[in-house]
């Protein structure tokens, strides 16, 4: 499908938030994502899913379609198979068809993912992430290990040619809390900034912008 065919998904951002979590107001993504960090609010990643999911433009971008969904399922159970050649053609195989159930992501959009960065990403252009910031910082934390500075990263979008996939997860099951969004294909990742925040952990909150 060429690129200009792709329609784009409707702001969620805009629709999300404001929120107001324990008698207190954020306005966006990355205001709740600090608050959390600095304990200021406690929410784990089923009372965000549970919002998400009530949210209607949320529902627009995980129902966009059903078929695009099985392809993605396939896709995620190959991608690590690297046993014989069919096991690693399939990956590319369901990667393009992903591709063809793929929309632009919206201008100023918030994603997050946890951990360092994979090597390849720009390469193949290929990146996993989560509108969940309380998905992202309890994978983190699995991540390090005991180790610190916790790596958590957010990304901006900054470009109209983000192509990406809203997963559609079983929302009977804890898939639900991953939240995923598929990132398929994009011009540029930069990482703008490093923060470290001191609380009862440290973290070092990573700023890209992609586009």
């Amino acid at each position: 499908m060429p690129p200009s065919s792709l329609p784009t998904l409707p702001n969620l951002d805009d629709k999300l938030y404001p929120q107001s979590w324990q008698n207190q107001t954020v306005m966006t993504p990355i205001e709740l994502l600090l608050a959390m960090l600095s304990g200021q609010i406690d929410i784990d990643a089923d009372d965000f899913a549970k919002r998400l999911l009530a949210n209607k433009t949320y529902q627009d971008w995980i129902n966009f379609t059903m078929f695009g969904s099985y392809i993605h399922r396939s896709f995620a159970a190959f991608y690590q198979q690297t046993e014989d050649s069919f096991n690693q053609d399939l990956p590319a195989i369901f990667y393009r068809e992903l591709k063809r159930h793929a929309q632009y992501l919206p201008f100023n959009q918030t994603l997050f993912f946890a951990g360092n960065l994979p090597k390849t990403t720009r390469q193949n252009k290929l990146l996993f992430t989560t509108l969940n910031p309380a998905t992202a910082v309890s994978t983190a934390q699995k991540l390090s290990q005991a180790e610190t500075p916790i790596i958590i990263n957010q990304i901006k979008v900054t470009g109209k040619s983000v192509a990406a996939f809203a997963v559609r997860h079983n929302k009977r099951t804890r898939e639900r809390l991953k939240s995923q969004v598929l990132i398929l294909d994009f011009q540029q990742l930069r990482l703008i900034k490093e923060d470290i925040i001191d609380a009862d952990l440290t973290y070092c909150l990573n700023t890209y912008d992609i586009k």
